[in-house]
């Protein structure tokens, strides 16, 4: 089974800038649902409940990777507390993605992307989000790429059924 790691801001779901992003988070977790994927995210508030809701309530599995001993958001499938802080934890979570999918974000998710990258995982980032998901576009190298390296392409979409499509090119 493919895996699809979503990553973004974290925080309450009925505040900015979460609430402004609720309807593409539950599309793009019922649509991953329904194409059959396992989804994977760090478990919390945030842009993970939403995705995580859209997943359960299309009859998907979707697992938390969730920092310390959290209990994580109701819809998980499958929490597992990692023990480790934030930024480990985010690293553990890339490690289980065949692909991985950036909405808004802060300081952690720019990590996630970041590492998502130096591990050789696909990033697709869903513009118009906010955050460090529409930010880092502005430094890809020849609109794609993160360093000269150039160890995997970073991809834009700008709807969840273009993030889709992409999802199932690379897959």
């Amino acid at each position: 089974m493919k895996k699809v790691v979503v990553v973004g801001y974290s925080g309450p779901v009925n505040k900015s800038p979460v609430s402004e992003l609720r309807d593409i988070c539950l599309e793009l977790g019922r649509t991953l649902a329904k194409k059959g994927y396992l989804v994977f995210n760090g478990g919390r508030d945030g842009v993970m409940e939403l995705v995580s809701q859209g997943v359960r309530e299309a009859g998907g599995t979707v697992v938390g990777i969730l920092p310390d001993e959290e209990a994580g958001n109701p819809y998980l499938s499958v929490a597992v507390k990692t023990g480790l802080d934030f930024q480990m934890r985010s690293f553990v979570l890339l490690r289980n993605a065949d692909v991985v999918v950036s909405i808004g974000g802060e300081i952690g998710t720019a990590i996630e992307i970041l590492g998502a990258y130096a591990l050789g995982k696909p990033v697709i980032l869903l513009r118009g989000t906010g955050g460090w998901t529409d930010r880092i576009s502005q430094v890809l190298i020849d609109g794609k790429y993160l360093d000269n390296r150039r160890i995997v392409e970073i991809h834009q979409a700008w709807t969840v059924e273009e993030a889709v499509q992409i999802i199932e090119q690379i897959l």
